[in-house]
């Protein structure tokens, strides 16, 4: 590259790229999740559907010869989805543990920086100028967001917090590192930093305000949610398109980003290291204490009702709620047992998922027919999902749990 001034591929970081990378994060999983279990298209078809946008979307944004908020932003939406996919792929199809996923994207993404690094010379954001700057920018985004992915549903499996509880800890972390910035701390590693916790922050975000209210949330719903912040990522990209107040003209890459002191930046790495060591304290502390896990990640092993607990409610299901729906709910079931009888535990989980959004989704519809029967029905599956998603499953549980809600939804 030489020293010409160039165009730039990205916009200016300010208070809106936050906002709008939030959003972003939040509406593509929504999305994401409504394709994989709302119409039942399933985890692999809907990664292999969203690779493939993502494939064209990227050539669009890489024929472009400088920053267009719009397609930008649609980029950044669909790499939110696509890295989330492929966490939940070697999660809930493969079955590799959460620690070990998380381990092994933020190795691929320290292999992408030093890789970055050793052939450009920076990783800033403001020197995304040239094609292989622009190609290792978008593919650190992707593990971004696959790392983010897996550190936010580990972090909920370790402390077992509700929706609205887990949003404090991405929050004060990027807080942490807003604070680290303004006193001189590296301005690229804090970027960096901070652009991995909006993943989870805005995941968890949205899992606050669509979850039901049993489960610690808002119950407003993933349809309602996803169309909030839809609007919002519209109106936010369409004030950006007019007003060009992210936009960076040019690059001189003759001359120094950035003014930076190293021996504050020393210090304040230290301060970094501190914050590490003290949320590892905090989720070690939190990991410690009785608690259930969450339903978003692979779950630890949890006490299953016993057989007597497990029984039918008084009425059959189909008395209580439509039948077709109920049907609809025993045919996962089923589905799952199948896959846990024939030893496919990674299935299985897969599939017992598809149960839990579909039960989640018609909670406003089904729960207002019958409120006792609902809460019957609503334990029955979280037992369920407790006995699949078990770090240990025992066989002989998942069946005794799986056959007795199959009956309860006759």
């Amino acid at each position: 590259m030489t020293g010409r001034t160039l165009l730039s591929k990205v916009p200016e970081v300010t208070v809106w790229f936050w906002v709008i990378k939030i959003l972003c994060t939040t509406v593509g999983e929504s999305f994401a999740d409504w394709i994989n279990m709302t119409l039942g298209v399933g985890l692999i078809p809907t990664a292999l559907i969203f690779t493939a946008v993502l494939a064209v979307v990227l050539a669009w944004q890489l024929s472009l010869r400088r920053y267009v908020p719009f397609v930008y932003w649609l980029a950044v939406v669909v790499l939110s989805v696509t890295g989330t996919l492929y966490t939940d792929i070697l999660t809930d199809h493969l079955g590799v543990p959460l620690a070990l996923s998380t381990s092994a994207f933020a190795v691929a993404l320290g292999v992408v920086f030093a890789v970055w690094y050793v052939r450009e010379r920076t990783l800033s954001i403001h020197s995304i100028v040239t094609r292989p700057r622009e190609l290792f920018y978008w593919l650190a985004v992707l593990i971004t967001f696959a790392l983010g992915t897996a550190v936010g549903d580990w972090t909920l499996q370790l402390t077992g917090w509700s929706p609205g509880i887990s949003v404090l800890l991405p929050v004060s972390l990027i807080a942490v590192i807003a604070v680290g910035w303004r006193l001189g701390a590296n301005a690229v590693l804090s970027f960096w930093l901070a652009y991995i916790l909006t993943r989870p922050l805005g995941a968890n975000l949205g899992d606050w305000l669509a979850s039901p209210q049993s489960q610690g949330g808002l119950g407003v719903g993933t349809a309602i949610t996803s169309a909030v912040f839809l609007a919002a990522i519209l109106a936010t990209v369409g004030y950006l398109t007019v007003s060009r107040s992210d936009v960076v003209e040019s690059f001189n890459d003759r001359g120094p980003l950035v003014t930076t002191n190293p021996g504050r930046e020393r210090i304040l790495l230290g301060y970094f290291l501190v914050a590490a060591v003290v949320t590892v304290a905090v989720l070690a502390w939190a990991g410690a204490r009785p608690h259930e896990a969450a339903n978003d990640g692979e779950e630890p092993d949890a006490p299953v009702a016993s057989a007597p607990a497990l029984a039918g409610s008084p009425a059959p299901a189909s008395a209580h709620f439509p039948a077709s729906d109920m049907a609809r709910f025993r045919s996962i079931v089923d589905g799952t047992l199948g896959k846990v009888r024939s030893g496919d535990q990674a299935g299985a989980k897969s599939q017992i998922s598809d149960l839990e959004t579909a039960w989640d989704t018609d909670e406003s519809t089904l729960r207002p027919m019958n409120e006792a029967a609902w809460h019957h029905l609503d334990s029955q599956i979280d037992s369920a999902l407790h006995a699949v998603r078990a770090n240990n499953p025992d066989t002989s549980v998942e069946i005794q749990s799986l056959t007795a809600l199959s009956n309860s939804l006759r």
